[in-house]
């Protein structure tokens, strides 16, 4: 069994006006540091706070890259979360778990005309290697059992109520779309059209100046 190892405030965000408090954990089983942000005290306050199972995406999160909405879900996740409370569990699975620089060669791949999951399988990898385990451990450790999900992921979904979680609501992100010959529009509706993304494939198709 999990539980909490330390728990500090801290402001975050993009101009770091944000409060909220980090939390890093005892007993994870894969051996990354993942960690939880609360925000508005939404694990002891909330009966059924809002949560995120947001992964690690270096090029998104921290580069804002063009190739992916990852950054701009995160930054979508803690404006929320700052005005209505809740947890982000910040997970370390970079790539869908293949790490950061099997994703470049990924990339490589997807320069010359595969798809993100072709890529993937091309490298020798399955079309999604992340496991969410140790965010219910976290979840648990929170002391958290009735949940509502902020996620486009089924996968996330069903790996919270297989685990026992209840999910009261799911609550999707916006479609962070870019546009250009570098941008994420293909991306984007691969994962759609894999059934891995419930976002709709009109507003990705939609052009950015309507």
């Amino acid at each position: 069994m999990a539980e909490v190892r330390a728990r500090v405030e801290l402001n975050v965000g993009q101009r770091s006006h944000i409060p909220a408090e980090i939390v890093s954990f005892e007993g994870l089983k894969d051996g990354e540091e993942h960690v939880a942000l609360v925000f508005n005290g939404a694990d002891k306050n909330q009966a059924v706070p809002l949560i995120r199972m947001h992964s690690e995406c270096l090029t998104g999160d921290v580069f804002h890259s063009s190739r992916c909405d990852c950054g701009e879900q995160l930054n979508e996740c803690i404006e929320e979360m700052h005005q209505h409370g809740g947890v982000l569990l910040y997970l370390r699975q970079e790539g869908r778990g293949i790490g950061l620089y099997n994703k470049i060669d990924a990339y490589v791949l997807q320069s010359q005309g595969m798809n993100t999951y072709e890529a993937n399988n091309h490298l020798g990898f399955e079309d999604d290697l992340r496991n969410f385990s140790d965010a219910v451990l976290m979840l648990q450790a929170l002391g958290l059992a009735h949940v509502k999900l902020m996620t486009n992921n089924p996968r996330k979904l069903n790996a919270l109520r297989n685990a026992g979680i209840e999910v009261e609501s799911v609550v999707g992100t916006q479609a962070h779309v870019k546009a250009g010959d570098s941008g994420n529009r293909h991306y984007l509706a691969t994962k759609v059209e894999h059934g891995s993304h419930m976002l709709d494939i009109e507003k990705i198709n939609k052009p950015k100046s309507e």
